[in-house]
């Protein structure tokens, strides 16, 4: 099995994204560990850096991520993770992680009106 090229921290960029829909739902971060994890349960689990311990997305809150795919990007230094997700994907509550804030720009919109 191809292994990604983790960073200097160990870990690497996981961009998370709706297997039905292709949405992407939100970003995290897994060291080799979490990845090993997750492809053993199908069950998306991470490393956070704020808390220094793994998670299972879901695990709390009941909002999990069943795993259908795992791909590496072509440099290998960043996964994608395509899941079925339960409920929502953000820890606000929102259907995604970038639901909550502005558009900071949008070709189809003047300027005015991202901000």
């Amino acid at each position: 099995m191809l292994e990604p090229n983790y960073n200097a921290q160990g870990l690497v960029p996981v961009v998370v994204q709706e297997a039905r829909t292709d949405q992407v739902l939100m970003l995290a971060w897994m060291d080799a560990e979490a990845l090993r994890r997750t492809l053993t349960t199908r069950r998306a689990t991470y490393w956070s850096r704020s808390r220094q311990t793994y998670w299972v997305k879901g695990e709390t809150s009941g909002h999990g991520q069943t795993v259908r795919q795992v791909r590496l990007d072509c440099d290998r230094d960043t996964v994608l993770l395509r899941v079925d997700q339960t409920g929502p994907a953000c820890h606000s509550g929102a259907a995604t992680c970038f639901d909550l804030h502005p558009v900071l720009w949008d070709e189809a919109a003047p300027p005015e009106a991202a901000r």
